[in-house]
């Protein structure tokens, strides 16, 4: 009879303090979501799975939260029309009743998603990437889910923007150009800025899974910049894009506000204390530092702020 091995994870710790979050991170696992009347989306995903621990355990059981993960995703790609946000719920769910010792787990999923569109002038097919977030955290009291998404776009800056408009007004102006002509031309002829490949992130959690369609949060993120950008762009396509990115310059703060307007008037049926998390960052072309900003709030507070 072979000897059972000693569970040290159960002893106690030389140091008794209590630990908020234990687990493993770099989890990759395929996830297939199953779409009515249409093939199912295949997903390369990352997890992160995390349960708080007590001042007197050692150590979390690590395999048992990878067996958790596993069984998970196994009923995962067996439904039909399965939200990943759900797949991240009952995930923690599973988590919080195999741990006897948790009061609350936690489950994180990223994964490369990409959508079908037409260029805007060229109308040739392309496609376009972004980074589902998916989230969820499992107590006694319930599970609270997020989903939301990270996109890439462009944006100009409208203080750069300004100069060279002020310089070009300085230019006509000394050539005898009427100022109602001046006015006129900078209005339909945007001029200068220096651009950025910017990046937003959107997401959305509430009690339970929040009522939002995921490509509908990624459309609300991907206008909130100065412009979308397309992996093909034929010339004319291009020329859309830096015209429509000048004429509507915004720096990282406009783009969150964009954010929040856009969540405001898109979902009107979410409930008011779903919480919200906007968040912009700025590659910037003439600065070694990027630009960032952000706003984490409940809906209704953005929906009194936007209303003012």
């Amino acid at each position: 009879m072979s000897q059972q091995l000693p569970d040290v994870q159960a002893s106690s710790p030389d140091v008794t303090v209590g630990l908020n979050r234990v687990g493993v991170t770099g989890v990759e696992k395929l996830v297939k979501l199953g779409r009515r009347d249409r093939d199912p989306i295949v997903l390369m995903a990352e997890f992160e799975v995390f349960v708080d621990l007590p001042s007197w355990r050692k150590g979390a059981d690590m395999s048992r939260n990878m067996e958790v993960i596993d069984e998970t995703l196994e009923t995962a790609v067996s439904e039909e029309a399965y939200r990943v946000e759900d797949v991240c719920g009952d995930a923690a769910e599973l988590l919080l009743e195999k741990h006897d010792y948790t009061t609350k787990a936690e489950v994180r999923m990223e994964a490369e998603y990409v959508t079908h569109e037409k260029t805007p002038e060229s109308g040739m097919a392309t496609q376009s990437t972004a980074d589902i977030i998916a989230s969820a955290t499992a107590t006694e009291d319930g599970t609270s889910e997020e989903i939301g998404a990270r996109v890439t776009g462009m944006t100009v800056c409208p203080c750069s923007q300004g100069m060279s408009a002020s310089r070009a007004r300085e230019t006509l102006q000394q050539l005898n150009v009427e100022d109602d002509v001046i006015e006129e031309f900078l209005e339909t002829n945007p001029q200068a800025g220096h651009s950025q490949r910017g990046h937003a992130t959107l997401t959305v959690q509430s009690d339970g899974a929040p009522e939002v369609d995921l490509n509908e949060l990624i459309e609300v993120a991907r206008d909130s910049m100065s412009a979308r950008i397309y992996n093909l762009a034929k010339r004319p396509d291009e020329d859309h894009m830096t015209y429509e990115a000048h004429k509507d310059a915004k720096f990282v703060e406009d783009c969150v506000r964009a954010l929040a307007e856009g969540v405001v008037e898109t979902f009107p049926d979410l409930p008011d204390d779903a919480v919200v998390t906007m968040k912009q960052s700025n590659d910037e072309s003439i600065h070694q530092h990027n630009a960032h900003a952000e706003r984490v709030a409940q809906l209704g507070d953005l929906r009194q702020e936007v209303g003012e």
